[in-house]
C-alpha cells in the first residue's frame, strides 16, 4: 500500500471495542493488507511472562506483524500511562518513518487516551486519606464512596464504576486535596495537551450483546486450556505476590481465589466469565464517549471483505489527504 502514497504522513489507525469483540484479529488481518505494525494498548500486555491471560499475540502472528508495547517489564514493576504514552508516541512516530502504518489496538480506554490527547497531571497522592478511604469502604463498601463522589462530581461518578474502589479513592483524594472537582481538572489539562500529530482513524466493533457474551465465555475456556492454571501457579512460584497490580487484574485474580482454597476451579471459572462480560460492558460505556469513533457491526468469527475494504479506502482517503 506505500506505493503512490507520496510523502505525506500515514494515519494512526485507533481500533477500539470491549474484550471479545475481535479487534486483535481485525487488526492483524488490516495490518497485512495495508503494511501495519501494531501499537499495543492494553495495561496488562506490557508485562512479561503473562501471556495466556492477557491474550498476547502468538509468536508467529508477532513474527508476521510487528508488535509494539508488549514485555516491556515484570509484574512487580511500575509502568504508569505517562509511560505508556511516552513509549507509545514513540514507536508511532518510528513506524511512520519506515513508511509503515502505526495501528493501535487494546481494550484499556486511559491508555488510548493518554497517548491520543493526553494525561492529566493531578497532585501527589495523600496517604492517610486514601488509608482513611480504603478503610471506609471496607467497613461499608465501594457504592457507598461512590456515592459521595456522585454529590461532589457527579461526571466523574458516571464515568467511573461504583465497584472500581481506586479510581472513586483517587476522584475523592483529587477534591480533597485541590477543592475543585477530577473531572474538571482533566478538561482543563485535555485543552493544554497537544493532541498526537498526523491524521488519527477510530474505528469501534460492536456486536450483540448475546454474541459478545458467547465469545467471552468460549474465549475464557480457551484461556483455561491454554493453561491460565498452571501460568498463575508458575507466576506464584517465581515468588511474585498475589498483592501485585497484575496478578490482581481479572483472571489471574480468580486462579489465585482458586489456588488459595477460596474457591473451586468450577467457581473461578463462572467468576472469571462473569467478571469478563461485566467490564466488557465497562469498556463500551467507556468508548462510547470517546469522540470520533465510527462505529462498525461485526458478527461471526471472520471479518468480511467488505468491512476490511471499508476501512482500507478510509486510511488512504486520509493518507492521499496528507501528501
Amino acid at each position: 500500500m506505500n506505493e503512490g502514497t507520496g510523502s505525506g504522513r500515514a494515519p494512526l489507525v485507533v481500533i477500539v471495542g470491549p474484550t471479545g469483540a475481535g479487534k486483535s484479529s481485525l487488526a492483524v488481518a488490516l495490518a497485512e493488507r495495508v503494511g501495519g505494525e501494531i501499537v499495543c494498548a492494553d495495561s496488562m500486555q506490557v508485562y512479561r511472562d503473562l501471556d495466556v491471560g492477557t491474550a498476547k499475540a502468538t509468536a508467529e502472528t508477532r513474527r508476521r506483524i510487528p508488535h509494539h508495547l508488549v514485555d516491556l517489564c515484570n509484574p512487580d514493576e511500575p509502568f504508569t500511562a505517562a509511560d505508556y504514552r511516552r513509549r507509545a508516541r514513540a514507536a508511532i512516530s518510528d513506524i511512520r518513518e519506515r513508511g509503515g502504518v502505526p495501528i493501535m489496538v487494546g481494550g484499556t480506554g486511559l491508555y488510548l487516551r493518554a497517548c491520543l490527547r493526553g494525561l492529566f497531571d493531578g497532585p501527589g497522592e495523600d496517604v492517610a486519606l486514601r488509608r482513611a478511604l480504603r478503610q471506609e469502604a471496607m467497613r461499608t463498601d465501594s457504592p457507598s464512596l461512590h456515592s459521595r463522589l456522585r454529590d461532589l462530581d457527579a461526571n466523574a461518578a458516571a464515568a467511573i464504576h461504583p465497584n472500581d474502589l481506586f479510581r472513586i479513592v483517587r476522584a475523592l483524594e483529587v477534591a480533597a486535596i485541590t477543592g475543585r472537582p477530577i473531572s474538571a481538572l482533566r478538561e482543563e489539562s485535555r485543552r493544554r495537551h497537544e493532541p498526537v500529530p498526523g491524521p488519527v482513524l477510530l474505528f469501534g466493533l460492536e456486536r450483540s450483546r448475546e454474541e459478545l457474551y458467547r465469545r467471552i465465555d468460549e474465549r475464557v475456556e480457551e484461556m483455561m486450556a491454554r493453561g491460565l492454571l498452571d501460568e498463575v501457579r508458575w507466576l506464584l512460584g517465581r515468588g511474585y505476590s498475589p498483592d501485585v497490580k497484575p496478578l490482581r487484574a481479572i483472571g489471574y485474580r480468580h486462579m489465585i481465589e482458586h489456588l488459595s482454597g477460596r474457591s473451586t476451579l468450577d467457581e473461578a471459572v463462572d467468576r472469571l466469565k462473569r467478571d469478563t462480560r461485566r467490564y466488557a460492558k465497562r469498556q463500551l460505556t467507556w468508548f462510547r464517549h470517546e469522540e470520533g469513533v465510527t462505529w462498525y457491526p461485526v458478527e461471526g468469527p471472520d471479518f468480511s471483505e467488505a468491512l476490511l475494504r471499508a476501512l482500507i479506502e478510509r486510511i488512504e482517503g486520509a493518507w492521499a489527504k496528507t501528501t
